[in-house]
């Protein structure tokens, strides 16, 4: 995930209107996957959950949703409350969905954000309450949930020769 600047007025991070992430996810033909981005030295090795034939001990892309929903929510109340200028001492947040069997395969929603703030003067608790629940709503991820992807699938087939080489075939 590479954050791109669309603007002139590269002073301030907030200045640009656009910025653009990415991600890369490698499936071979056992029970294991890498995913990568280019904003993290690291790839990390996942799987589909123990429950549907998955490796214990990898993340599953269940778990990285509810990360990705859990650290935005930290990040975006981390800006609220230096642009509020509350002052606390840590917060932790714990993120629950629920997979289930539906019509057509499953689906995975009832998502819970549960933050707990320890703050140290109990005068700023209506702020700090005001603001955890502002964080709520400016958490890019979870409001993404509602908005069904862009689709822009891709078959290749490698060459005959079995060179590296792959030729591309758009769907």
């Amino acid at each position: 995930m590479h954050a791109q600047v669309q603007n002139k007025d590269e002073s301030s991070p907030y200045a640009s209107t656009e910025h653009s992430y990415r991600a890369f996810a490698w499936w071979g033909s056992e029970k294991t996957g890498l995913a990568r981005t280019d904003s993290a030295p690291n790839a990390i090795h996942f799987t589909a959950p123990p429950q549907f034939g998955g490796m214990q001990g990898r993340w599953t892309p269940e778990d990285l949703l509810l990360a990705a929903i859990a650290s935005c929510y930290t990040t975006s109340f981390r800006a609220i409350a230096e642009y509020s200028k509350l002052k606390y001492l840590d917060l932790g947040v714990e993120v629950e969905g629920k997979v289930r069997k539906a019509d057509q395969g499953y689906s995975f929603g009832d998502f819970m954000i549960r933050p707990t703030l320890t703050i140290e003067d109990a005068k700023d608790e209506s702020k700090a309450a005001r603001l955890l629940e502002k964080a709520k709503t400016a958490c890019l991820v979870s409001r993404a949930l509602v908005e069904e992807p862009a689709f822009e699938p891709q078959v290749r087939v490698a060459s005959a020769r079995m060179s590296p080489e792959l030729t591309e075939v758009t769907a």
